[in-house]
């Protein structure tokens, strides 16, 4: 490695010694005292990694001499210090990796090629789903139920963590990805022997899901990446990026009475997406951050995705040695952190001077009030008491196919105790009703009905003082004689084995088992869709009026479609509110003036009757969670349990390919690949695949839900013997590429506005140039993407704002790709998605301000030409869309391949084509 700067220092703790880049001594040649938390961090990378051909002298100067204004065109490579993958998205990168290891071999390399060199830790968290629930047994019949659906995947991980060095894989029945990132896996300050020295660095992370930003909350910087991008990060090869901007959030005052860290997070969101952080960083600072726990810090950072940023971090300060104490990290770890956050001036004191930011938002967390944030997006926030005008507000358009708007009807307020012949309790929000059966009582489901109630998702779940607040919430209301709704789906997926530890210490978890809240899985559950399948009855009732019912849950995402494909509104809530809307029943309520219910002396209760104080959580935090919890629950934590260790798997350095699989199959990526590297060249005569309006997400895309017996997707799995039963979910079968292509553009949800806001993955097919057909044929985007293959015409899709927000799924650009779609003209892009359509060589164009596909009088039928990309060196180039009638509409877009080193990975036709041709090049040379 290079030292230009001579940077290069020693620093001792404990009677170790470590080498470091000395962000002081580059101070005594450039200001950077100015500089934000996360821009040294940078700065420190770039110094350890100059090498004179990926990282240069100017490079390190350019973020040295940051200008927090100006807008961002100076590209850096940045090397993660590891990657952390979760089993959804990990699945494809270990299915790549290993079909890397046949391409390089075909290509004159070395198997042990393909190798992380990088720590590299996959944690399965995503194939656990709810299929059983309410009852003490549903943890044990989930898990029995999870292994026998993915056993051919967890053999295949088996096989990868044998097969490949730096590679770990946490099991089954563990935690959440990023709870386990949070109190295990993260070093704060790494320490790594390099070139036979030792050296201290920051811990910084890729991770293969979104909400990576969670470890932003103790100081480590990370962001989520696509699949692709991470195992180019595993395999050496650093992320080409333009030197961000950084938004300053500053923190006042602390949270009031009643208000949670979930209610602070909403807030957070709402407030940076009407600023405006896409594409940047933001840092939180200020006097507040003495007021908020580690874990609360760790709630924001964590919805980094929701709020657009890159990521959401907070500084390394006492708050951060006290988590690693309390979650038993290794005492001389501690000091490391300590003295090397001190060593570089990365330590954060109250008082502090105030770095300078491109922008700053100021929140007084005393003005923080409960919310909720939907039905259908994350950063729509509503308060508590505008729930039910928020409900009402959104309904019409969900039944407006019904006829006229359904009368609203007061709510009935209580209902009486199970047995005999008298009705439970029964709330009705607004006419139709549909009357159900459920345990030989009637009861009436209607609009707004609360069908899934689920405490899930690492945003919340890590956070004790959420939970412990739910489970005192819940002990409450069971003193007081109150029960859930029995027609709510009710289900509690903590998000480590440690959090279930505390609740049975505090003594809750009972109560919580009584209002229907079983641990049901250690996993992500009803957060991305694996809320497994409504009671029949339920489902039944939903049908037979088309009601528009409910969920609450305490996730993080809650886009149309995503949480179960029977409920069209989901909100998301903290977990003691997710719990009290399970016992109303309903959404078509203010629980501020109305009563849940009526408790067992006859007296309405109100949700403020039963809620905890601050005082008393705060009480039980510190009197149940300690060191020896985290010890135990982590101490063998990559060894696994009897299930695991049981899963047959092959062995070799190359994976034995089941051509009968379908979970696990060799990708086509590399089919033909040689060393040839190609060109960038404009696209001609393609067909318009769908147009799309804004907010089109990667569940949209690609969706991780279940897979329907109609779809292409499910027809396929038929074909090969597979029956409904056992077809699993989309995200389970990411490592199977005829299963995934089928699925891209399928969501029940997305609407193609070549058809008048018509739900449903399908398109117009053409038919094949000089056909002439009179009239265009109405199929499934998979059955005219393969038509077109076979005609050899390119297609492409229009789209408006935001276009691939939501989970950084790879397979939303890999889907795209193999749909043979060559471009993706949008309005705007998230981060994540570009950089993967980049990385499966799909061109990303942009829209200029103010036009998008309506501006231009586009329609779907037309054929397009795209010209001028002058082998990636134009910054925008000339779409050409000629209509029928042979008039033709011109309009110039600009071309998002934004660094160099992308346009580098398009030539080759992607960014792993990239890797394996400069790996097969140095074993050949």
């Amino acid at each position: 490695m290079a030292d230009t700067f001579h940077t290069r220092s020693q620093l001792d703790v404990d009677g170790k010694s470590y080498r470091y880049a000395s962000l002081p001594k580059l101070g005594e040649r450039f200001d950077i005292g100015h500089l934000p938390y996360s821009m040294k961090i940078l700065l420190e990378n770039l110094l350890r990694h100059e090498d004179g051909v990926a990282v240069l002298p100017r490079h390190i100067e350019a973020v040295a001499k940051w200008d927090a204004k100006a807008e961002p065109d100076t590209e850096i490579a940045f090397m993660p210090a590891r990657v952390v993958l979760q089993d959804f998205t990990g699945v494809p990168c270990v299915v790549d990796l290993a079909a890397m290891r046949d391409a390089v071999v075909k290509l004159g390399g070395r198997p042990e090629q393909i190798n992380p060199l990088i720590p590299s830790e996959l944690v399965i968290d995503h194939s656990v789903q709810v299929d059983v629930f309410g009852r003490a047994d549903a943890l044990d019949l989930n898990g029995r139920i999870e292994f026998e659906r993915n056993r051919e995947r967890y053999g295949f991980l088996r096989w990868g963590q044998k097969a490949f060095e730096n590679f770990k894989v946490v099991p089954p029945n563990t935690g959440i990805v990023h709870q386990v990132n949070l109190e295990h896996l993260a070093r704060v300050v790494m320490a790594g022997d390099h070139d036979g020295e030792a050296w201290a660095y920051p811990d910084t992370v890729f991770g293969t899901d979104s909400h990576t930003t969670m470890i932003n909350g103790i100081g480590v910087l990370g962001w989520g990446v696509g699949g692709i991008e991470a195992e180019a990060a595993m395999l050496g090869q650093p992320s080409s990026m333009l030197i961000p901007q950084v938004v300053g959030f500053k923190l006042t005052g602390k949270l009031p009475e009643g208000s949670t860290a979930t209610d602070l997070v909403l807030t957070v969101t709402q407030m940076l997406r009407k600023h405006g952080v896409v594409g940047k960083f933001v840092e939180f600072f200020g006097d507040g951050l003495r007021h908020l726990p580690l874990a609360d810090r760790a709630t924001v950072g964590n919805m980094a995705p929701e709020y657009g940023a890159t990521c959401g971090i907070f500084p390394i300060d006492a708050e951060s040695l006290t988590y690693l104490r309390l979650s038993g990290r290794d005492e001389a770890q501690i000091a490391l952190v300590e003295a090397y956050a001190k060593a570089q001036g990365l330590w954060h004191e109250p008082g502090a001077a105030e770095a300078s930011y491109s922008s700053v938002l100021t929140l007084d967390m005393g003005d923080v009030r409960p919310s909720l944030a939907g039905p259908r997006r994350p950063q729509d926030r509503v308060l508590l008491e505008d729930v039910k005008e928020n409900f009402r507000d959104n309904l019409d358009p969900l039944i407006a196919h019904r006829g006229p708007a359904a009368e609203h009807v007061p709510a009935v307020a209580d209902y009486k105790e199970e047995g005999g012949d008298q009705p439970q309790a029964k709330r009705l929000a607004a006419k139709p009703v549909s009357n159900i059966t459920l345990d030989d009582v009637q009861h009436q489901l209607c609009d707004g009905s609360v069908v899934i109630a689920a405490i899930t998702s690492c945003t919340n779940t890590s956070n004790p003082a959420v939970m412990l607040g739910a489970g005192l919430l819940a002990r409450n209301a069971v003193a007081k004689g109150l029960k859930a709704a029995p027609w709510v789906k009710t289900s509690l997926g903590p998000g480590s084995l440690v959090v279930t530890d505390y609740l049975q210490k505090a003594g809750v978890l009972d109560d919580l088992e009584k209002l229907g809240f079983f641990v049901v899985g250690y996993g992500c559950t009803t957060c991305i869709g694996n809320s497994g399948p409504l009671p029949e009855a339920v489902s039944k009732g939903i049908a037979e009026n088309d009601l528009a019912v409910a969920s609450v849950l305490s996730g993080n995402r809650n886009f149309e479609g995503r949480i179960h494909p029977e409920v069209k509104m989901n909100y998301l809530a903290s977990p003691p509110l997710v719990v009290a809307y399970a016992i109303a029943g309903t959404v078509d309520i203010d629980l501020t003036n109305e009563p849940l219910g009526t408790g067992s002396d006859g007296n309405p209760v109100y949700l403020k009757d039963i809620w905890p104080s601050n005082k008393e959580i705060g009480d039980f935090i510190a009197r149940t969670i300690g060191p020896e919890m985290f010890h135990k629950n982590y101490a063998d934590v990559f060894k696994g349990g009897t299930r695991w260790n049981n899963i047959e798997s092959p062995d070799g350095e190359l994976y034995a390919w089941d051509d009968a699989s379908t979970y696990i199959k060799n990708p086509p990526y590399f089919d033909g690949m040689t060393m040839d590297v190609g060109s960038i060249d404009d696209i001609r005569g393609a067909r318009v695949m769908g147009i799309f309006g804004d907010s089109i997400t990667t569940d949209h895309i690609s969706p991780a839900g279940s897979i329907k017996k109609d779809s292409p997707a499910g027809r396929f799995l038929q074909s090969r013997g597979v029956q409904p039963a056992d077809f699993n979910s989309y995200g389970s079968r990411r490592g199977n590429d005829d299963v995934m292509v089928r699925g891209t553009f399928a969501n029940i949800r997305i609407k193609n506005l070549f058809f008048d806001g018509e739900e449903g993955g399908n398109t117009l097919y053409f038919g094949a140039p000089g056909s002439n057909e009179a009239k265009p044929e109405k199929m499934s985007i998979y059955d005219a993407a393969m038509k077109y293959k076979a005609d050899g015409v390119s297609t492409v899709v229009f789209a408006g704002k935001e276009y691939g927000t939501g989970s950084s799924r790879d397979w939303a650009a890999k889907g795209t790709n193999l749909l043979g779609i060559k471009a993706v003209i949008a309005e705007s892009f998230e981060r994540i998605h570009r950089a993967n359509l980049v990385g499966m060589g799909v061109l990303p164009l942009q829209f200029r301000d103010g036009e998008n596909a309506k501006s231009h009088g586009l329609d779907g039928t037309e054929t397009v030409d795209i010209t001028g990309l002058d082998d990636g060196k134009a910054k925008a180039a000339k779409v050409v869309a000629t209509r029928t009638d042979g008039s033709r509409v011109e309009f110039s877009a600009n071309v998002l391949l934004l660094t160099p080193k992308e346009v580098e990975y398009f030539r080759h036709g992607g960014l792993l084509h990239y890797v394996l041709r400069q790996l097969a090049a140095k074993e050949t040379s």
